[in-house]
């Protein structure tokens, strides 16, 4: 029987896994603590400020499944890849919003 040799780049996979979620739950615990600034900047109306959180995990949940079945044609580092690139755009793109239009649309 062969012995399994676990692959030595693992420790490193999983650190950018973990760098990746955290930058996920940062981007997402960082908006309540922004939103008094947000409103004041901005000049969101109170039912808007509840759209700069809800864009993020409506676009979040919608795009995690396409993702998936994205992965499964393009492989998954590839997409891992591009959806790593498009989240840090799009939190610089809303990071450096002066509209609340822009802000939702790089939120999203």
């Amino acid at each position: 029987m062969q012995k399994f040799t676990p692959d030595p780049k693992r420790w490193a996979a999983l650190a950018l896994l973990c760098a990746a979620q955290f930058i996920v739950i940062l981007d997402t615990s960082i908006i309540g603590v922004a939103l008094p600034a947000i409103q004041a900047d901005l000049g969101f109306s109170a039912s808007g400020l509840s759209w700069i959180f809800n864009a993020y995990v409506i676009a979040f949940g919608g795009l995690l499944l396409l993702g998936g079945r994205l992965s499964d044609l393009f492989g998954a580092r590839r997409i891992f890849t591009t959806g790593f690139v498009i989240l840090t755009a799009a939190s610089l793109l809303a990071g450096l919003a002066s509209s609340q239009e822009i802000l939702l649309a790089g939120r999203a």
